[in-house]
């Protein structure tokens, strides 16, 4: 009987041990531009962050005067949203992040163009 009880504490120790890394290994929550939230000259700051498909960018952002817009290379180089991109306008905007690459821009008039947009590569 002791022998069946060590097997069940060693198995229960062993689900522990799993359930708390897979806490771990829980969707990372990052509030785009720190204390400043989503402004101007933000395309810096993802510099020196590590993302991971499923973490959750939170822009925070008055939205009376600006949005986030979810756009592609070509969209974020330009500067402009193509036909059919996903415009949020909440002022406190949960995204999650796909694997790879991941674009938003400010599309009102100059935001964009005035640094306020960042690329965001998810592992």
């Amino acid at each position: 009987m002791a022998q069946g009880r060590g097997s069940a504490v060693a198995l229960g120790l062993a689900l522990l041990c799993i359930l708390v890394l897979s806490e771990t290994a829980e969707s990372a929550v990052y509030t785009v531009g720190g204390g400043s939230g989503w402004t101007f000259n933000t395309a810096g700051w993802p510099n020196g962050k590590r993302f991971r498909a499923g973490d959750v960018l939170v822009f925070k952002y008055n939205p009376s005067v600006h949005n986030v817009v979810a756009v592609n290379a070509a969209g974020y180089s330009s500067c402009n949203a193509p036909r059919g991109a996903k415009i949020f306008k909440s002022g406190n905007d949960r995204i999650t992040l796909a694997r790879g690459r991941n674009f938003f821009i400010c599309s009102f008039a100059g935001h964009c163009q005035s640094g306020m947009k960042i690329a965001v590569t998810a592992a």
